[in-house]
């Protein structure tokens, strides 16, 4: 089947079978391998993206499903060249150990915080549900309130 996918906002015209997941189309039809598999059934977020601007799992979404959504991916998330805060984040906390999760793992975060600016702990542990073996969890807490903390701190100066 063909699809017109709009992927970190360029449009692609691509041939795949239906039931293909999003994530497959990524990696191996538009080699965005950013994007990672890790269970293949949503439990774990390795392969988190944006539809529309809200995270998804990318392993169970069908390509048929995405219709004319938008998807960003961690290759999207910022300009060439340039760093989102969460990206920044994560490299000011040194959070990545073998880093495998960590694509997904911003995406989720970068959801998180579109949708609960100042997140409390309790906010953190409900809503983001991904899974990190390295088990870096406190750094990510930690980048997490000084995202929070600085948005704050920016939009009462400005």
């Amino acid at each position: 089947m063909a699809y017109d996918l709009t992927v970190n906002g360029q449009t692609h015209h691509i041939e795949a079978d239906e039931g293909t997941p999003l994530l497959w189309v990524l990696r191996e039809t538009l080699g965005l391998t950013g994007t990672k598999f890790g269970c293949g059934i949503a439990a774990c977020g390795a392969c988190t993206v944006h539809l529309d601007g809200a995270p998804s799992r990318s392993c169970s979404v069908p390509i048929e499903s995405v219709g004319t959504q938008h998807v960003t991916t961690i290759e999207g998330l910022a300009a060439p060249g340039t760093r989102h805060a969460v990206q920044q984040a994560w490299i000011d906390a040194q959070i990545p150990q073998c880093g495998y999760c960590q694509s997904g793992m911003i995406m989720a975060v970068c959801g998180l915080l579109a949708t609960t600016p100042q997140p409390t702990d309790a906010d953190i542990d409900s809503q983001l549900t991904n899974i990190c073996r390295c088990g870096t969890y406190p750094r990510i807490r930690r980048a997490i309130h000084a995202i929070a903390s600085a948005a704050a701190g920016s939009s009462a100066h400005g």
